[in-house]
C-alpha cells in the first residue's frame, strides 16, 4: 500500500504538470503563430486525435480493468491471452481506420465541420490527415496506460503524455519557420511514439508475455463487448459537443476556435487539479461509506462543500484577474492585446463552467458509487441536443461567444439533473443544507473579488506587467479569502482544514 500511496502521488503531481505543460505548448503556439486561420485548422483538426484518446482511454479502460484485474486475481490462465487478444486486435482497428481516414480525410472534414471561412478548409484536411497517419500510435498509447494500470504502473503513461506535449512545443519553437503550424503536428508525433516505447519498455518489464493471438474466450468476449458500447458512449458524449462547438465556430470569425480553445484551457485547470486530488478523496470516502447512508450523506455535502469552497473563488479570481493571467501565457509574438481581450471575453462566458462542473464531479462519483450510471448516461446523452439547439439559435446573432454560453448552461443543466438523482436517493431535505451552504460560501469569494477589483482600479496595480500584477495579487488574494472564510464562515473553514490534513 505503501507503493501504491506513492505512485498515487507522483501520478497526481505529474497530471498537474501535464496541464500546465499543455499551457507551455498553447503558450508557444501563440507565439509563434497568433490567432489565425492556421492555429484554428490545427484546433479542429486536433479534435480527432483528443476523441481517439477519450474513447480509448475512458470508455476502453473502463471496461478493460475490472474485467482483467478480475481474471487475473482469480488466477486464470486465459486472463493474459484475452489481454494480448484485445491489444494486437485494436491495433489492427487501429490501422484500419487510419487508412480510411488518409483516404476520406476530406469527406470526413466536410461532414463533421461543414463550410469554413478562408484557409481553415484546406489547412485541417491537411493536418487532419497527417493525424491520422498517428491514429494507431495513439490508440495504442492509451491502451497501454490500460494494461499498466492493472498491474498497478501509473507513473510512465504520465511521461508518455508529457512526451507528446512537449514534444510539440520544441518543434513549435525550432521548426515553426520551416513547416509553419505542422512543426506542432510532427512534434507531437514523435512525443507519442517515444511515449509509447517508454510504456511498452515497463508493460514487458512487469512480465507481461505478449503474443501474436487475436481469439477471446467466450465468456470474455461476452461481457466486455457488452460493456463497452455504452461504455465508449458516454465517453463519447463530451467530445461530440466539442465537436459541435468547433463546427460552429468554424463558421463565424476567424481564430474563433482558437479564442474558445485557449479560454477552455484555463477554464478547465482548477478541475484538472480538482479532479486529482479532492474528488479522488471524496470517491474513496464514498466507496466505504456506500452502506451507511447517514455518512454517505455527510460525506456528498462535504465534497459540494468543498467545490464550493475552492471554486468559487477562483472563478472570482479569474474574472478580475483573467486578463493579465491570458496575457501573460500567451500575449507574445503573433499573439496580440486585441486577441488577448477577445479570449478573455470567452473566459468570462466559461465561468459558470468552472463552478458547477466542479459540482458535477462530486455528484457524478456519488452516481457512480450508488450504480446509478444508466441515469447519468441518459442525461448526458440529452447534453447533446441542448448544446446543438442552443449553438443554432445563439451563434448567427452572437458570433463565437455564444459558444461558451451554450457550455455553460449546459453545464448547469447536467448539474441540475444530477443533484435531482443524487437527492433522490439520499433525500431531499439534504438539499436545504446544501443551499444554506451555498449562501455562506459566496460572501468570502465576494469579498475578495472586491478587494483584487479595487487593487486593479488602483494606478500602481494598473500599470504593472500581468506578470507582477498576477505575482503581488494571486497571494493577496488568496490571504484576503482564507481571513474572510475564516471570519464569516467558520465551519467551512474547519471542514476544508480537516479533510486536507486526513488526505
Amino acid at each position: 500500500m505503501s507503493k501504491l500511496r506513492s505512485a498515487a502521488l507522483w501520478t497526481a503531481l505529474l497530471a498537474i504538470f501535464l496541464k500546465l505543460s499543455g499551457f507551455i505548448r498553447e503558450a508557444v503556439i501563440a507565439r509563434e503563430f497568433g490567432a489565425s486561420s492556421a492555429t484554428d485548422a490545427y484546433v479542429l483538426s486536433f479534435g480527432f486525435i483528443t476523441l481517439a484518446i477519450t474513447l480509448t482511454a475512458s470508455g476502453f479502460n473502463n471496461v478493460f480493468l475490472p474485467l482483467y484485474v478480475k481474471e487475473r486475481q482469480k488466477g486464470e490462465g486465459a486472463s493474459d491471452a484475452n489481454a494480448n487478444a484485445l491489444l494486437n486486435g485494436s491495433v489492427v482497428l487501429f490501422i484500419i481506420l487510419s487508412i480510411i481516414g488518409i483516404l476520406f480525410t476530406e469527406t470526413i472534414v466536410g461532414l463533421l465541420f461543414g463550410p469554413m471561412i478562408g484557409d481553415t478548409k484546406a489547412l485541417t484536411i491537411e493536418i487532419t490527415r497527417i493525424f491520422f497517419t498517428m491514429l494507431t500510435f495513439v490508440g495504442l498509447s492509451a491502451i497501454l496506460d490500460s494494461y499498466l494500470q492493472s498491474r498497478r504502473i501509473f507513473v510512465p503513461s504520465q511521461f508518455a503524455k508529457l512526451s507528446a506535449t512537449l514534444s510539440a512545443a520544441i518543434a513549435a519553437l525550432l521548426f515553426s519557420d520551416t513547416y509553419g503550424i505542422f512543426s506542432v503536428v510532427y512534434g507531437f508525433g514523435f512525443g507519442t511514439i517515444v511515449g509509447v516505447v517508454i510504456q511498452l519498455y515497463y508493460l514487458m518489464r512487469s512480465n507481461y508475455e505478449w503474443r501474436l493471438q487475436f481469439k477471446l474466450t467466450p465468456d470474455f468476449k461476452k461481457t466486455f463487448f457488452l460493456l463497452l458500447i455504452p461504455a465508449l458512449l458516454h465517453s463519447a458524449v463530451g467530445q461530440i459537443n466539442l465537436f459541435v462547438d468547433r463546427s460552429f465556430a468554424s463558421n463565424t470569425v476567424d481564430a474563433a476556435a482558437t479564442y474558445l480553445n485557449n479560454a477552455s484551457l484555463i477554464a478547465s485547470i482548477p478541475h484538472a487539479i480538482f479532479a486529482t486530488t479532492i474528488v479522488a478523496i471524496i470517491f474513496t470516502l464514498l466507496s466505504e461509506q456506500h452502506d451507511n447512508i447517514e455518512q454517505f450523506r455527510k460525506i456528498v455535502f462535504k465534497g459540494l462543500q468543498i467545490s464550493a469552497l475552492t471554486l468559487l473563488p477562483i472563478a472570482v479570481g479569474l474574472l478580475v484577474l483573467g486578463e493579465s493571467f491570458i496575457s501573460f501565457v500567451y500575449e507574445r509574438g503573433k499573439f496580440t492585446a486585441e486577441d488577448t481581450h477577445r479570449t478573455y471575453i470567452v473566459l468570462l462566458l466559461y465561468l459558470p463552467f468552472v463552478i458547477f462542473q466542479g459540482f458535477q464531479f462530486i455528484l457524478a462519483k456519488t452516481i457512480f458509487t450508488m450504480q446509478k450510471t444508466k441515469l447519468i448516461f441518459r442525461v448526458s446523452v440529452t447534453t447533446i441536443v441542448i448544446n446543438w439547439t442552443l449553438n443554432y439559435f445563439l451563434v448567427d446573432r452572437f458570433s463565437y461567444p455564444a459558444l461558451a454560453v451554450s457550455t455553460s448552461i449546459v453545464t448547469l443543466y447536467l448539474f441540475t439533473m444530477s443533484l435531482f438523482i443524487v437527492y433522490k436517493e439520499i433525500g431531499f431535505s439534504e438539499l436545504t443544507r446544501f443551499f444554506k451552504m451555498l449562501a455562506f460560501a459566496i460572501p468570502p469569494a465576494a469579498v475578495m473579488g472586491g478587494v483584487l477589483y479595487v487593487c486593479m482600479e488602483w494606478t500602481f496595480f494598473g500599470s504593472l506587467t500581468p506578470l507582477f500584477q498576477l505575482v503581488l495579487l494571486v497571494p493577496l488574494g488568496v490571504a484576503v479569502y482564507v481571513v474572510s472564510l475564516y471570519v464569516l464562515y467558520r465551519q467551512g473553514f474547519r471542514d476544508v482544514m480537516h479533510l486536507l490534513r486526513r488526505s
